[in-house]
C-alpha cells in the first residue's frame, strides 16, 4: 500500500516537469494582407462631355485704312457660343506616396468634338446706303447692313497639372489638380450683305489660333484590382482672351474676332501603373 502511495505522490510532483519538456506545436502564420501602392508611372486613356463657352465681341475695320468702322445703332456685336461637345484622349503620369498623401504630375491631350456658332450683325437700317461699311465697293447698291455668321471649333486641348491627394483607403484616392491648359481654336467667318433684292455672300475667311491658359479640378480614383485603376474628373479651363483677325479683301471689310473660351469638362479613365508589386503586410 505504501509502495502504490509513494509512485502517486511522484507522478504528481515530476508531471509538471516533464510536460515542460515536451515541444510545443508552433501557431500557423496569419495570412498575409496585400497593401496596393499608388508609387510609380501610369498611362491611361479617357473620355467624356465638354460644356464650353466662347464670349465673342466682333469689331469691324476697313481693310485699305484700318480705321475700324463704327456699327450704327442697333447692330449686334456681342454674343455668346457655346462649344459643347465629346473629348477623348490619353494621359501620363508620376504618382509620390507618403503615408496617406499622394503628390504626382499629370499630362494630357484630347481630341476635341467642341464646335458652336452664332450671328452678328451691322445694321444700317434707316441710314444712307453703305452707312455701314463706307468704301466698300464691291456691296451692292441699296445695301442696308451685313451680317457675319462666326463658327468656333476648339480642335484639340491638353493640360500639364499637378496633383495632391489624400487616401481614402489603401485603394481609393481623393484629390485636387491644377495647372497649365492649351489648346486651338478653329474660327471661320462667312460675311453676307443684307439688301432689298436679297441676302448674297460677299466673302468668307478662316483663322486657327493656339493659345495657352489654366486649369483647376479634382477627382476620384480607385484600384480596380492588379495594377489598374479608374477615375472620374472634372476640370475647369480657361485659355483666356485672344484676337482672331480675318480678312475679307473683297467687300474691303475686315472682322477682328475678341473670343474668351472657358470649358467645363467632365470625364472617366482608365489607368495602368508601372508600380511595384502591392506591399504584404502580415495579419496579427
Amino acid at each position: 500500500m505504501n509502495r502504490i502511495l509513494l509512485s502517486a505522490l511522484f507522478v504528481a510532483i515530476a508531471a509538471p516537469a516533464l510536460a515542460a519538456d515536451l515541444p510545443v506545436k508552433a501557431r500557423p502564420m496569419p495570412a498575409p494582407i496585400p497593401v496596393w501602392t499608388w508609387d510609380g508611372f501610369y498611362i491611361g486613356l479617357n473620355g467624356g462631355y465638354s460644356w464650353g463657352r466662347s464670349n465673342t465681341t466682333v469689331g469691324f475695320f476697313n481693310t485699305v485704312t484700318g480705321v475700324p468702322i463704327i456699327p450704327p445703332v442697333g447692330s449686334i456685336t456681342d454674343g455668346r457660343i457655346d462649344m459643347n461637345g465629346g473629348v477623348f484622349g490619353g494621359q501620363i503620369g508620376y504618382n509620390w506616396q507618403s503615408g496617406a498623401w499622394l503628390f504626382g504630375l499629370e499630362a494630357d491631350a484630347q481630341w476635341s468634338g467642341q464646335k458652336g456658332s452664332a450671328a452678328f450683325l451691322c445694321s444700317a437700317a434707316g441710314l444712307l446706303p453703305g452707312a455701314c461699311f463706307p468704301g466698300s465697293t464691291l456691296l451692292p447698291a441699296g445695301t442696308l447692313g451685313v451680317a457675319l455668321a462666326v463658327d468656333k471649333k476648339l480642335e484639340w486641348f491638353g493640360t500639364f497639372r499637378g496633383r495632391v491627394g489624400v487616401l481614402a483607403s489603401p485603394s481609393w484616392l481623393l484629390y485636387a489638380t491644377g495647372g497649365l491648359a492649351f489648346g486651338e481654336v478653329q474660327t471661320d467667318a462667312v460675311l453676307t450683305s443684307i439688301n432689298p433684292n436679297g441676302a448674297i455672300i460677299a466673302a468668307v475667311g478662316s483663322s486657327s489660333k493656339s493659345h495657352a491658359g489654366w486649369t483647376i479640378g479634382g477627382g476620384i480614383e480607385g484600384n480596380l484590382g492588379g495594377n489598374w485603376t479608374a477615375k472620374a474628373e472634372y476640370l475647369y479651363m480657361d485659355l483666356g482672351s485672344f484676337d482672331t483677325t480675318v480678312t475679307l479683301p473683297l467687300s474691303l471689310v475686315g472682322t477682328n474676332i475678341n473670343s474668351r473660351v472657358t470649358d467645363n469638362i467632365f470625364r472617366v479613365g482608365i489607368n495602368y501603373h508601372f508600380s511595384p508589386p502591392p506591399a504584404v503586410v502580415a495579419r496579427y
